[in-house]
């Protein structure tokens, strides 16, 4: 019997009709060799959970329609595993499709993932847990848990809870004690946030928060020094007019791993959107080319 293709449909990411996703999903698979079967995630399912015990019937590939929470919850199961992983951005920010370039029209993201071109790619890990964009510490992880509080018990929007939560957090503007370690080195910070990326991301410029690609081997860390409020403003309009390589307040790194130590016993951890509370140290390590995408050849690759 031949293997299918299962497509995990999360129906809470970003705000498309997840029902016109579905149909035109089987029509690009129509006539193909391996038949497509949806499994619609619910509101509030252990999304790795339910992939997992998808996968079990070892299909020839795995899809994920969402956001970049549920392209990560996905891809943390097929770490490894060999099993071709599609992604069809069907969320808000889609910041690992297009990283992969993966066009955000619907069929053209289909077409691309009914179809045979595969890439590895490489993903980060902290204390066991999978990230495909980054992960961080610091002010990021205290907006997205002050905006899940505004949303959920005062009912605001996402986006009125967000702007409010960064209003809150840049208010307080804690400061963490870091040590960096990594090999016989260290780096001892004060720091409003430590930012990890799963491979180099641009800092500068017009494409800055892009990445050029997901196959070079490590982990891009980005730290600023002891600033205040608006001396992080100004490095954003360094960042943006790509002057920030003239700054001597961020600290830029590329490692394969590394660990990271504060005053602590645990600390909320944000991946790829989604808080975690981890106990310390993080350990950070760069998994290399552990995950097969279904997705265009990388610049350079032969088609």
């Amino acid at each position: 019997m031949t293997s299918p293709v299962l497509l995990l449909v999360n129906p809470s990411s970003g705000s498309d009709d997840k029902a016109s996703l579905i149909e035109r999903a089987h029509k690009s698979f129509e006539g193909r060799e391996h038949p497509l079967e949806v499994v619609r995630l619910r509101s509030g399912d252990d999304i790795a959970a339910r992939a997992r015990s998808a996968i079990s019937g070892k299909p020839h590939a795995v899809i994920a329609a969402g956001g970049d929470g549920t392209v990560s919850a996905v891809a943390s199961v097929l770490v490894d595993s060999g099993t071709r992983f599609g992604v069809v951005p069907a969320g808000t920010l889609n910041h690992f499709a297009k990283a992969l370039g993966i066009p955000m029209e619907l069929d053209a993201a289909l077409a691309i993932a009914a179809g045979d071109t595969t890439r590895m790619v490489d993903v980060g890990e902290v204390n066991g847990r999978i990230f495909v964009n980054n992960s961080s510490i610091g002010l990021y992880p205290s907006i997205v848990v002050s905006r899940e509080k505004q949303q959920h018990r005062l009912g605001r929007g996402k986006w009125p809870a967000f702007a409010w939560a960064i209003f809150a957090a840049l208010r307080r503007y804690p400061f963490l004690f870091v040590r960096l370690r990594t090999g016989n080195e260290e780096l001892v910070r004060r720091t409003p946030f430590v930012f990890i990326g799963n491979n180099e991301y641009v800092m500068e410029g017009l494409r800055i928060g892009t990445r050029a690609r997901l196959d070079g081997g490590v982990l891009g860390v980005y730290m600023p020094h002891h600033t205040g409020r608006c001396g992080l403003l100004a490095l954003a309009v360094r960042a943006l007019f790509s002057r920030l390589r003239d700054s001597r307040e961020l600290d830029a790194v590329s490692l394969p791993g590394f660990s990271i130590e504060t005053p602590h016993r645990h600390l909320p951890v944000a991946l790829d959107g989604e808080v975690q509370l981890l106990d310390l140290p993080l350990v950070y390590r760069l998994r290399p080319r552990a995950l097969t995408v279904l997705a265009p050849p990388a610049d350079g690759d032969a088609a």
